[in-house]
């Protein structure tokens, strides 16, 4: 399913996704502004708690640097809703319950735990110009590690 991997220099493919408002937006909503997307496996679980939190620590810094955050999971609204409340967390988060939006970044991959396959999201995350171009990539990226990385490719 995920075959291309996208790498700084490609263009971020554009997508329509639900918040956790029940709005729809799309990247290309965002131009002129710089997009941390990050892709977690599962709302309220530890590293990907660890990783929103991180996120949301930094966000007024994120914010000075004229950017955003995007977080996308493939839970639904009502889980969304839940875990950003709980964590306080400022920026939106989108629901990509059948995977099109984590697909299309390539990190929608087979997966493996005790034994048993199956697909889901490959922690990762994507900073994206004001222009739509990748100025970096992250994937298989510790919770902790990608937050780090995120905001210095931000400059």
């Amino acid at each position: 399913m995920a075959e291309q991997r996208l790498k700084v220099g490609d263009p971020a493919p554009d997508f329509a996704a639900t918040t956790d408002t029940g709005d729809t937006i799309r990247l290309s909503d965002f131009r002129g502004k710089r997009v941390i997307l990050y892709f977690y496996p599962k709302d309220d679980t530890s590293g990907c708690t660890t990783q929103a939190c991180g996120f949301r620590n930094a966000y007024s810094q994120i914010e000075e640097k004229n950017a955003v955050v995007l977080g996308v999971s493939p839970d639904g609204v009502k889980s969304h809703q839940k875990f950003k409340t709980k964590h306080n967390l400022p920026f939106t988060l989108l629901v990509d319950e059948d995977h099109a939006i984590a697909e299309a970044y390539g990190v929608w991959v087979e997966k493996s735990m005790y034994g048993k396959k199956y697909w889901g999201i490959e922690r990762s995350h994507f900073v994206i110009d004001e222009n739509g171009i990748i100025v970096e990539a992250a994937v298989k990226v510790k919770p902790e590690e990608s937050v780090k990385r995120a905001v210095a490719a931000l400059g």
